[in-house]
């Protein structure tokens, strides 16, 4: 079964340097109907600013993932991490125990469009860490490449929880299938383009939350760019 989140029907919010879009509730942003999906908690659709950002502000127990669409995103934490994030890179952050970190756009001429994804951790209380890694567009064309998993197995980034993301950029008329084992569930998130999830059309900003299927298959109607979430 789908439950699609259509992209207009998302949270929304304009504070001048940034406009944001949220499928969960979040912040100021609340909608009983979704909260979360298994362990997904927030996927925010960020636009920020030249020169403009998020202070230094506290997180914990939480997975924590960037991932960049457009331009560049400098980070700093308490751990003492500082690095920009860019197009292809995925950044892991959990939180633990607590940490304080601040994100700005590294540009002073040019918007960063980025995609802020929470995970909830299996476990709460866990030391914080960081990671990030790159991946290049070549790897995820016309396929879903694995970037997060709680194994960090074949390259990606370890989150600490059971639950894989993989990004993919199909090209017009790419089908690929995707297949769920014991029950577990997925949510698709559409980045750009436009996609047929299951049969069911998704354009940019769309969602679907994926239950009690087999297979997940996916067909572009047009170039299109997605990220695929499997699930508890």
């Amino acid at each position: 079964m789908l439950n699609l989140r259509k992209s207009a029907e998302r949270g929304y919010f304009d504070y001048g340097w940034l406009k944001t879009y949220h499928t969960f509730s979040f912040a100021d942003y609340f909608d009983r109907e979704h909260m979360s999906f298994s362990s997904l908690r927030v996927i925010n659709e960020d636009f920020v600013e030249a020169g403009k950002g998020f202070g230094t502000h506290p997180h914990r127990d939480m997975e924590i993932i960037t991932y960049v669409l457009e331009g560049q995103l400098a980070h700093k934490d308490s751990m003492g991490n500082g690095s920009v994030i860019k197009r292809g890179d995925v950044q892991r952050m959990s939180a633990g125990t607590g940490v304080t970190h601040s994100e700005f756009n590294a540009s002073q001429d040019e918007t960063v469009h980025l995609l802020q994804i929470w995970i909830l951790p299996k476990y709460t209380g866990l030391h914080p860490s960081y990671e990030q890694k790159n991946f290049d567009a070549r790897e995820k064309q016309d396929k879903l490449l694995l970037v997060a998993s709680p194994d960090g197995r074949d390259g990606s980034v370890t989150i600490h929880q059971d639950a894989s993301m993989y990004a993919g950029i199909l090209s017009k008329g790419k089908e690929l299938s995707h297949s769920l084992t014991n029950g577990r569930r997925a949510y698709v998130h559409i980045v750009r383009g436009a996609l047929k999830v299951n049969g069911e059309r998704l354009n940019a900003g769309d969602g679907a939350k994926i239950t009690g299927e087999n297979t997940i298959t996916l067909a572009a109607s047009e170039n299109s760019e997605l990220l695929l979430f499997e699930l508890e």
